[in-house]
């Protein structure tokens, strides 16, 4: 099921298959029975809270990204290199003293780290550090 999937929508749809092959649903633990009218309408209330929330939740992160960014923190990965180690990595491997892996190893980042840092600077694609304060989890132990 996709992101963009409604999930009332599929849940209806997987009962309207479920009772298109005659057969029913009936919780062993619930008191829910598709086979009759009153549980077919509670699985569709189930549904409906199911989506309600499922807006909701997408309502109040939207909100939050949005007032962090007005705050000016960015969120993302924060960059493995420093804007001053980049420029070391351009200037040393454009000018031929040094090959890219050799800085990849240098930095201890991947090649890739190394490959897409030159390719940034060879479009134009701003590849400096965000100086504002990121979105963190925490500053926990795992944060």
């Amino acid at each position: 099921m996709g992101a963009s999937a409604k999930p009332g929508a599929v849940h209806l749809t997987i009962l309207e298959r479920v009772d298109a092959a005659r057969a029913g649903f009936r919780s062993l633990t619930e008191a829910v029975d598709t086979t009759v009218p009153a549980g077919r309408m509670l699985m569709q209330l189930l549904g409906a809270f199911a989506e309600f929330e499922r807006a909701m939740v997408q309502e109040r992160t939207s909100a939050g990204l949005a007032a962090a960014r007005a705050e000016g923190r960015v969120g993302g990965r924060r960059p493995k290199l420093t804007p001053a180690q980049r420029a070391d990595v351009v200037e040393h491997v454009t000018a031929g003293r040094r090959t890219a892996a050799d800085m990849a190893r240098l930095y201890g980042v991947s090649d890739a780290t190394i490959s897409r840092t030159l390719a940034a600077t060879r479009t134009g694609t701003r590849t400096a550090a965000p100086t504002a304060p990121r979105l963190d989890r925490g500053t926990g132990p795992l944060g």
